[in-house]
């Protein structure tokens, strides 16, 4: 039999008693359910960080845990940390100069719709208000951060994007369905390649030292950007009306990152590797971020019928690939490895040489993201 103990978690100033389990065989485990368990026994909604993308790609994550799960601390949790930020008349505490400062803006929608309060609604409406007056590309893009003028990053379409487009759904306003998409087939007009993968960036003059590739893009497929991309995509889709004038063009996307997932798949492992294209290439690694973000569009795209059947073998190893990523370790917490730091465009060698981290955000929320789909979908 497991053996099972508690640890105190403080949920809003409370202590909360939920249970450990240890010795799982990994059949058995619901590792959405050890992961997020292990995050709220190692941090508070007070120490858990600030208002960032990676923190809110988590809580999103977390949040589709509590919806298929119900359990109301979790919820909670998620709660509590948007409340240390948005203050009771929906005052929110930022600029929203950068993509990346939006990304947590997901959770105010979703909290106004499950507490019925006005403040979230008020806080998300000041990132929305942000969108028409947010610096650009000639061509319509949202640039990274005002401060890198006129570069695209792949990154960071999933910061904006599936903020707008849900808001839009959910608020009935049809801007954010046109915003978003517009975004989208920009950033991939000047990013895509032929062997189905997007390029890391792109700078429009190509003043940027990393801009040394074809048509002011940067040389390198890093993995996450590729896969925040795909999410981005997929999401988007989830909420885009289907008569919507770019939805064929949100499909080819999916289609196209497809086509190179296959074909870019380590054989060995199920996974795909830091540089998708560099396999062989010495140093190179595969990466559980990204490995994450391709599985859950891969099983999404198949689901939603934009993939043919045929490519669910390929979500199917990439989920038993990131599951050998995960275990429990003798404190009976999650241990989610090889997850690639924060990362500008760079060098092949930047690349491959960026730190290989535990238990880091961005592996995890893309964890959650991927495990919810596939627990949904075997």
């Amino acid at each position: 039999m497991p053996t099972r103990r508690s640890v105190l978690l403080g949920t809003a100033g409370a202590a909360l008693a939920l249970p450990v389990t240890a010795g799982r065989a990994l059949a058995a485990t619901d590792w959405s359910v050890e992961v997020v368990r292990s995050t709220m026994a190692r941090f508070t909604p007070a120490t858990l960080g600030g208002w960032d993308y990676m923190r809110g790609l988590y809580l999103y994550g977390q949040y589709l845990v509590y919806k298929r799960t119900g359990t109301r601390a979790y919820f909670d949790y998620i709660k509590a940390w948007v409340d240390r930020f948005v203050d009771g008349n929906g005052n929110i505490n930022n600029s929203f100069n950068n993509l990346d400062a939006m990304r947590s803006g997901v959770l105010l929608p979703i909290l106004h719709a499950e507490t019925g309060q006005q403040r979230y609604k008020t806080a998300a409406d000041k990132i929305r208000n942000r969108f028409p007056t947010y610096p650009r590309t000639p061509d319509g893009g949202m640039i990274h951060n005002t401060g890198f003028v006129d570069q695209l990053w792949a990154d960071g379409v999933y910061m904006a994007q599936p903020f707008i487009a849900n808001y839009a759904k959910q608020y009935n306003q049809t801007y954010g369905f046109d915003e978003s998409t517009r975004n989208m087939v920009a950033y991939f007009n000047h990013l895509r390649t032929s062997n189905g993968l997007i390029l890391h960036a792109y700078d429009v003059d190509g003043s940027s030292s990393w801009a040394t590739g074809t048509d002011h893009c940067s040389d390198f497929h890093w993995g996450r950007a590729i896969g925040w991309f795909a999410m981005s995509a997929i999401d988007i889709l989830e909420v885009l009306p289907v008569g919507h004038v770019r939805r064929q063009a949100m499909i080819d996307i999916v289609r196209h990152l497809a086509g190179g997932f296959q074909r870019f798949q380590d054989a060995a492992t199920g996974r795909w590797f830091q540089v998708v294209d560099r396999g062989t290439t010495n140093g190179n690694w595969t990466e559980t971020s990204a490995s994450s973000m391709f599985t859950y569009m891969l099983s999404r795209g198949v689901e939603r019928g934009y993939l043919d059947p045929s490519v669910k073998p390929v979500a199917t190893k990439g989920y038993q690939g990131v599951l050998g990523k995960i275990s429990l370790g003798g404190d009976g917490r999650t241990n989610l490895v090889d997850i690639c730091d924060a990362t500008s465009p760079g060098t092949l060698s930047y690349y491959l040489n960026r730190p290989r981290l535990r238990n880091d955000f961005h592996g995890l929320g893309a964890f959650l993201i991927m495990n919810e789909q596939l627990t949904r979908v075997p």
